[in-house]
């Protein structure tokens, strides 16, 4: 069984293959540079090369592609979109490499607010209801859009939002009580 996401292999015939090659040779120049602009280089090669993989997992119905050139740009705007929602899933943008971070342990009486302050955060969890937590929790760890949570359990988006603010407040009242 494949994983999700890719296609299963097809063993490519010759005219498919050749087919293939064809399309790779005369797309991939101004599909990379298209995609450089926005993306980046690095970035624009992992898309290009999703494209075309794809496009090989399409086996003998390359040949039933009428406009290719229309059809592997659609794929890559596709692509492209798709690993954007991906990274943004992931935080990436948010993300801040290790040696940038100030770490707390030089300083022993600021490790013990910061020690402080996540046990407080914790027991403020601790005391949501079980679906606002989930909510919360799903909106702020995991970083799923108030729709994507809706779908998750069932409630409206505006169900969602509710529980959220509701955390929200819960979890501002407990944390200013000593």
């Amino acid at each position: 069984m494949s994983e999700p996401g890719f296609p299963a292999l097809v063993p490519l015939d010759a005219l498919s293959a050749s087919l293939l090659d064809e399309m790779y040779r005369a797309e991939r120049p101004s599909l990379l540079r298209r995609l450089a602009r926005k993306t980046g280089l690095d970035q624009a090669e992992d898309v290009v090369h999703q494209v075309f993989v794809r496009l090989a997992g399409r086996g003998q119905a390359l040949a039933e592609i009428e406009t290719p050139s229309s059809f592997i740009a659609e794929a890559a705007r596709n692509a492209e979109r798709d690993n954007a929602r991906a990274a943004y899933r992931r935080a990436e943008e948010r993300h801040v490499p290790f040696e940038e971070v100030d770490l707390a342990g030089a300083d022993p009486i600021a490790c013990l607010e910061a020690r402080d302050r996540l046990v407080r955060l914790e027991r403020a969890l601790d005391r949501l209801k079980p679906l606002a937590r989930n909510v919360f929790l799903a909106r702020r760890l995991d970083g799923y859009s108030y729709a994507e949570i809706a779908r998750q359990t069932g409630l409206s988006v505006r169900g969602v939002e509710k529980q959220m603010s509701r955390a929200l407040q819960q979890l501002a009242r407990h944390l200013r009580e000593p």
